[in-house]
């Protein structure tokens, strides 16, 4: 199954392209600019590299939330259009379990922490529990002591929302805490379509029409979706 799933819900902005269990192209680009203004060539060039056009994707995954909520309505719209002007499925996929994804081996729990902005942080955990891994609550926001709650193993906590509170992190935890090194605090839209292609191999059929944000924290101002409707410029 041929997946392009892209992440739009942080300042950074990546697109990836996943042939089976294979990574066949990733770029993601941390300019914090709107990602209005590149995301499509990001599609387009991900598609060039991966010597592949829009209509040999089986299918689309898309962060619907947390994070941005300008990022998140312009990732949506964009994979909305594709997958309604080639007839395809697209699944969302929450931004904390993206997060999380790559650290699915970590023997204890594993916390994404995202800014939310407001002095607070969008959160969840994830761990084996009864031996497979996934959240153990729904997304949440709050002040980051919040996220610290419950919290009596080791746990790894990862995302930009760690490294900026990771003093009151460590201030609440204690010897519980661990954290990544070297700007790990990214979404990888990798991880986005690799969850959605275990997502969609439950559930081929994939409405995109049932898409919608999760935004957790309610927005300030709403407007509609961007226009879904495919770019002509992407065929």
């Amino acid at each position: 199954m041929k997946v392009l799933a892209v992440d739009t819900a942080t300042p950074t902005c990546s697109v990836a392209i996943l042939d089976g269990a294979g990574l066949v192209c990733e770029l993601t680009l941390g300019q914090g600019r709107t990602h209005s203004t590149h995301l499509l060539g990001l599609i387009q060039g991900a598609l060039s590299a991966a010597r592949m056009a829009a209509a040999e994707i089986d299918g689309f995954g898309v962060t619907i939330g947390p994070g941005s909520f300008t990022g998140l309505r312009i990732g949506l719209g964009v994979i909305k259009g594709l997958a309604f002007a080639h007839g395809r499925p697209a699944v969302g996929i929450s931004s904390l379990e993206a997060l999380a994804h790559p650290y699915s081996g970590w023997p204890g729990l594993v916390c994404p922490l995202l800014d939310a902005r407001r002095g607070e942080v969008y959160f969840n955990h994830f761990g084996g529990g009864s031996g497979e891994y996934g959240p153990r609550g729904s997304d949440a926001v709050g002040p980051v002591e919040a996220a610290l709650a419950g919290v009596a193993e080791p746990c790894l906590f990862v995302g930009d929302g760690a490294r900026l509170y990771r003093e009151r992190i460590v201030a609440g935890a204690g010897a519980w805490a661990r954290f990544t090194e070297g700007g790990l605090e990214l979404i990888r839209a990798s991880s986005v379509a690799a969850l959605a292609c275990s997502r969609l191999a439950r559930v081929p059929s994939g409405d995109a029409g049932r898409l919608v944000p999760r935004y957790v924290r309610r927005p300030d101002a709403r407007d509609p979706l961007p226009a879904e409707a495919a770019p002509a410029a992407i065929r």
